[in-house]
């Protein structure tokens, strides 16, 4: 009888441990089917370019089709919070931008925490923001620029895509480092603001190298800086906020790949391994380079350089953010 009970015991404690062993070796298989990115904009913009352009090498990293979807809304925030629910398998990723998971936290009561409900996977690309005016503004450099905004407070005008938005918060934030004051106007989106720019409705702008390069080079806008560290290789001609006078404005738009909170270490680490493989890929660099957008080192792509730096955005914007008392709309 004792024999019998403990045979008894033996199989139910491996029937037990079933679940965990499928759960393990549907892991180290991964991954068996299409993974799904969540794309929380709409498509033909800068996030679901950068997805696309991804998405169509890194399948061959992954040996399984890599699906775009579409989910916008809120500023991103339907879209994320559908992957932060997601089951953490690896088969849904969010791909995260400055708006979804750093400004949303700080403007909006969202069902989901930007930091804790995700895991990080791979810095994709960024673009640091110009700073450009209108043809019209006297200053031919970022200290004429300054120097003249000083001289006409709240006289002077900067479009943005929308109340929170990047370009919103870089008006503040450019502000409050230069102790000038203008006015901010909303448009419904960076379109609409650089048409009146170049018209002369507004002064300045805060856009993306591929909204406004082709425009500063016709001689229709002037481009001051590039708000980074180093010169973009889209723009080499334009200098640094740091060789312009204004260092430490750093403002960059970026997109990353997030997984779902809990999704296993080594199906972060096959999705990072495919992420690196592709953003190594010589086409899929010169695809990204030609809207403006780039690939960080090598060192930079790992899930905890990724970490990293969303804890430090997210602690270098959300006191602008909170000081301005800006809510989502």
């Amino acid at each position: 009888m004792k024999f019998q009970r403990r045979k008894f015991l033996h199989l139910a404690a491996g029937a037990a441990a079933l679940p965990a062993v499928s759960r393990m070796a549907r892991a180290q298989a991964y991954p068996t089917r299409p993974v799904t990115v969540v794309v929380s904009f709409p498509a033909g913009g800068p996030a679901d370019a950068v997805a696309r352009i991804v998405a169509e090498r890194m399948r061959v990293g992954l040996g399984q089709p890599v699906i775009i979807e579409n989910v916008s809304g809120a500023n991103g925030s339907i879209g994320a919070g559908r992957v932060a629910r997601a089951a953490p398998d690896g088969y849904t990723l969010s791909l995260g931008v400055w708006n979804s998971h750093v400004a949303n936290g700080a403007t909006t009561a969202l069902s989901y925490d930007v930091l804790s409900d995700f895991e990080p996977v791979a810095m994709l690309a960024s673009y640091s923001q110009l700073i450009v005016a209108k043809q019209a503004i006297p200053a031919n450099d970022l200290q004429g620029l300054i120097a003249w905004l000083k001289a006409n407070p709240d006289k002077a005008s900067q479009g943005h895509p929308g109340v929170g938005s990047q370009g919103h918060l870089s008006g503040i934030f450019f502000q409050t480092l230069t102790g000038t004051r203008f006015a901010q106007v909303p448009y419904r989106g960076l379109t609409f603001a650089m048409q009146d720019l170049v018209s002369g409705q507004i002064d300045m702008v805060f856009p993306d190298p591929a909204s406004a390069l082709a425009l500063a080079r016709a001689g229709r806008i002037k481009a001051y800086a590039v708000a980074g560290k180093s010169r973009s290789a889209a723009g080499p001609e334009i200098p640094t906020v740091d060789e312009a006078g204004l260092p430490g404005f750093y403002v960059a738009n970026w997109t990353a790949f997030f997984a779902p909170k809990g999704t296993p270490g080594n199906v972060i680490a096959r999705l990072n391994e495919a992420t690196v493989s592709t953003l190594a890929d010589p086409t899929t660099r010169q695809k990204l380079a030609d809207l403006g957008f780039e690939i960080p080192e090598r060192e930079q792509l790992t899930p905890a350089a990724l970490s990293a730096f969303h804890k430090a955005e997210i602690e270098k914007w959300w006191p602008i953010i909170k000081a301005a008392n800006i809510k989502g709309e």
